[in-house]
């Protein structure tokens, strides 16, 4: 079995992120923990290929799929995940990789596996529970903000929460960038009051307009994000909601977001 091996320069960003280990008792300190390198590498098998997490197999030593379970759920309340996100981008912006001229927004739905909070009866799927991925990117596709809501969720309701949510981007001297010059988004996102909020901001909106006729231009812009769903699609264990804690789901989203951006940052550092 090929084991899912962590990069050893993207563990060297991850390691030093990660919450200190609780002291172990001098009497009776029981059985040593699993080194945070193995968990994680755990973590990443069943995201890359939607392994349940007691079908986790022993022979990786990555230690049971619920020491891998809870060190995903520490650290996601430790906001490790966020913190290696905005580190990434940063590293995109100091390689160039990094363009805020325009950021496009979509949506995914997914099934949901069972209730649990962040689900709903999704509308395209025969109103089976659901959850849906919104994600903004910037003009090359990579994944600035992520918010996971239920499947019966307006996209309008989610715009300017994902505008709220990218980080700010450093990476160079400077103010850290942080707004769009332009945003791009399709019809399910037409609004004039959203139109408005986003022109308050500094922010151009080309929103795609209900019962407009196909053929707007707008697809040569927002390719992109269609791609980053794809992406995020590659992580098997994202394509059906698994988890009943929503917390679980939005790590995985946001760990993914994190190997979204690292595979990014490789490939500008490739030499020709």
């Amino acid at each position: 079995m090929n084991k899912p091996i962590i990069d050893d320069e993207l563990w060297k960003r991850i390691e030093p992120l990660l919450p200190q280990p609780k002291p172990r008792r001098e009497k009776y300190p029981g059985r040593k923990p699993v080194p945070d390198r193995a968990a994680l590498s755990g973590i990443l098998f069943v995201l890359r290929t939607g392994l349940r997490w007691r079908d986790l197999p022993a022979e990786m030593g990555c230690g049971s799929g619920v020491t891998c379970w809870r060190r995903l759920h520490d650290w996601q309340e430790a906001g490790v995940w966020d913190r290696l996100h905005e580190l990434l981008l940063a590293e995109l912006r100091a390689a160039g990789q990094i363009d805020l001229s325009r950021v496009i927004v979509d949506s995914s739905s997914v099934r949901a596996i069972g209730a649990g909070p962040k689900t709903g009866p999704n509308p395209v799927d025969r109103g089976r529970p659901g959850s849906k991925h919104h994600v903004a990117t910037d003009a090359n596709g990579v994944p600035l903000s992520i918010i996971l809501t239920g499947a019966n969720r307006n996209d309008i309701t989610q715009l300017l929460p994902l505008v709220e949510a990218i980080p700010p981007i450093r990476g160079i001297r400077g103010r850290a960038l942080k707004k769009p010059q332009v945003l791009y988004a399709d019809r399910g996102y037409d609004s004039n009051v959203h139109r408005q909020k986003l022109r308050d901001r500094g922010i151009q909106p080309v929103l795609a307009r209900r019962r407009s006729e196909h053929g707007s231009g707008l697809g040569k812009y927002r390719w992109v994000v269609e791609r980053t769903h794809a992406w995020f699609h590659n992580f098997h264990r994202l394509r059906v909601r698994y988890e009943r804690l929503a917390r679980i789901h939005e790590a995985f989203l946001k760990f993914a977001a994190c190997l979204i951006c690292w595979s990014a940052l490789k490939r500008s550092v490739q030499p020709f």
